[in-house]
């Protein structure tokens, strides 16, 4: 068997191959490029799709990150709270601003632990950043209640989580701002960078409208210093594509990683939970073991690529060490960033796959 990588793409083009490359020649037959009908029909789909009002295509996740907190007018001198164990675009989006992430401990799901939260407010707090990691939505009741009671702005990085629910209400439609990447390894996936915003707010909305667009609401007529952040006509339209196809693509991943929960069964892993009220979209499969990187060697050796969601925390990292946050800080962050493995999970895993990695994991330290 060739090796089976953590995440594969051209099996989720060929499944649909006649439709995406339909809609790439029509889109370049069009002879429109950017911020033309196919960008404006996604960006209506999508909102649907999210149950918001509005969404807003821009150039990658990140992007979307950043003009969030720009359009909400948080910088220097306020506090943003995130989660420790997030990957470090979710603090960017923050710091690119001037403002300061301070970081909440996940809970046993990977995401912020709600019950963190107000002992970490202070008078500086302006917003809470809540990120949907791996594809399970976050524990959002008390964290909606929490926003209302302390007046705070909520974003959310559902840059993994396209179409993940808690309480049956989609993740993006939660907060001020849904901020969503739409990288080829997404499971609402381009074939390039992409994202988009999320909002309820027509106002929020126009202002990242002009800012994506150098800061114009007309052609040359500038009324603020934005950027160059468009999501790009083929891509929009691929998107379309794709998002037609998401209840199956994620059911599909659905039934591997049931598989994984019901037939992986080793004392030395723990598979990961789902909260109740919350489903789970499975961008990754991630599962702890106390001697991870012997497991991350052990199943190379047999042809089998895994990944870690994320080695470093950001607070340890060196583009944060201003911070000053010290190693101890957050123990169970760091506790996460030395135990957690994401195994393969890709639309398109065959059967036989799907059996060699659960028997390979099933076999380990016997």
């Amino acid at each position: 068997m060739e090796k089976i990588v953590p995440n594969r793409l051209d099996r989720g083009f060929f499944k649909y191959q006649k439709e995406f490359e339909d809609k790439a020649i029509e889109v370049l037959r069009s002879g429109w490029y950017i911020l033309g009908q196919e960008v404006s029909s996604f960006e209506e789909e999508f909102a649907e799709y999210v149950g918001s009002k509005y969404c807003v295509g821009v150039g990658n996740g990140l992007d979307a990150l950043y003009l969030a907190f720009r359009a909400l007018g948080i910088g220097e001198g306020d506090e943003v709270l995130v989660q420790g164990n997030t990957y470090i675009a979710s603090v960017m989006g923050i710091t690119m601003n001037g403002a300061t992430p301070v970081f909440i401990e996940p809970d046993e799901y990977f995401n912020m632990d709600a019950s963190k939260l107000e002992e970490k407010i202070t008078d500086k707090t302006k917003a809470i950043l809540v990120v949907h990691l791996y594809g399970q939505a976050s524990n959002m009741g008390p964290v909606v209640d929490i926003c209302r009671k302390h007046n705070l702005r909520l974003v959310e990085d559902c840059a993994q989580a396209h179409g993940a629910e808690f309480n049956g209400q989609s993740v993006g439609s939660f907060g001020d701002v849904g901020c969503f990447s739409f990288y080829p390894s997404k499971n609402l996936g381009a074939f390039g960078d992409g994202g988009a915003i999320t909002t309820n707010s027509k106002e929020i909305a126009d202002t990242i409208k002009m800012l994506r667009n150098y800061g114009s609401e007309k052609r040359y007529y500038n009324k603020v210093v934005g950027v160059n952040s468009r999501l790009d006509e083929i891509q929009a339209g691929l998107l379309r594509v794709r998002l037609k196809h998401m209840s199956e693509l994620e059911q599909e991943k659905r039934e591997i990683c049931e598989r994984y929960l019901n037939e992986i069964d080793n004392a030395l892993v723990e598979l990961p939970k789902i909260r109740e009220g919350a489903t789970h979209i499975w961008h990754q499969f991630v599962i702890r073991c106390e001697s991870r990187d012997n497991l991350k060697d052990y199943l190379d050796e047999k042809g089998i690529g895994t990944i870690i969601h994320y080695p470093i925390p950001p607070h340890l990292s060196e583009a944060y060490a201003y911070l000053g946050v010290k190693e101890g800080s957050l123990p169970i962050t760091e506790k996460y960033a030395k135990t957690v493995l994401s195994i393969p999970l890709y639309n398109g895993m065959t059967r036989e796959e799907q059996d060699y990695v659960i028997k390979a994991i099933n076999e380990y330290g016997k």
